[in-house]
């Protein structure tokens, strides 16, 4: 999954595709260098980001979407948490919806669940602007699943189907430098839950607070963090870099047809 923020202030590369044709050369890019699905984000979520409004986040990521899908043949993915976002992706051919509140919002479920789109459900503790402010957990794994068995509930409940539904423990959202590593290291234990996994850990800060690099020079450790969170049981790795991580993904996959 490929990155491909319409922002002017995301952690990484706020600035560089907020304008359409910008946008649109960096899919090309992305798609010729092996990318799968691209993710387009409206609203920054990094810590102490600013609220979006709808109207901005609209005229934000729905051009974009409409020209992806005139021009390539392509699995694009809404990264949002509003409603009347995903209703407007959803009709103009989003094919996932990527939520960092997981459907939480108000009347995000029955947008979802009058479409056919997959949905990424991903836990956050807290909101954007405090999540790092001293997050704490009874137990890291543990919590996470139980609030990952909560909201299936409720997308079943709705009636979004189960073959529907992708899990991302949230790399980065309401979890300590230690704990973003205690989560990559027991990545695996969230397979047992039988649900498609998806590892956002790409350039993050902790990858950067760790190896004590800025967001540009970062690329050493994203490729390590996908890795091993594939090895781990990702299906879906989101990333800014996306021809180094196929190559560093491809490896893998040799090795592991080779064993």
């Amino acid at each position: 999954m490929g990155i491909l923020n319409v922002t002017p202030d995301s952690f990484s590369d706020g600035g560089k595709y907020n304008q359409l044709d910008q946008a649109l050369i960096q899919v090309e890019r992305m798609i010729a260098d092996g990318v799968k699905i691209i993710d387009i984000g409206g609203e920054s979520t990094r810590p102490g980001a600013k609220d979006v409004s709808l109207t901005d986040e609209l005229e934000r990521v729905i051009p974009v979407l409409k020209a992806i899908k005139q021009h390539f043949d392509i699995f694009v993915s809404i990264d949002t948490s509003k409603a009347a976002v995903m209703a407007q992706a959803i009709e103009y051919g989003a094919d996932i919806i990527n939520d960092v509140r997981a459907l939480q919002e108000p009347d995000c479920l029955a947008v979802v669940a009058q479409s056919n789109v997959e949905v990424c459900l991903m836990h956050m503790q807290g909101q954007p602007r405090t999540m790092q402010t001293n997050p704490q957990y009874d137990d890291l794994i543990a919590d996470i699943t139980s609030f990952f068995i909560e909201r299936i509930e409720s997308c079943q409940n709705h009636g979004i189907d189960k073959n529907r539904i992708i899990l991302d423990p949230g790399f980065g959202f309401g979890k300590t430098l230690e704990q973003n590593y205690q989560l990559l290291a027991k990545f695996s234990q969230f397979q047992s839950l039988s649900f498609p996994l998806l590892a956002g850990i790409s350039r993050k800060s902790m990858i950067g607070n760790l190896l004590n690099r800025d967001v540009d020079q970062r690329l050493a450790g994203s490729l390590s963090a996908a890795i091993i969170a594939a090895q781990q049981g990702a299906k879906i790795i989101r990333v800014h870099d996306v021809k180094e991580t196929v190559d560093a993904l491809n490896v893998l996959q040799a090795v592991n047809l080779a064993s």
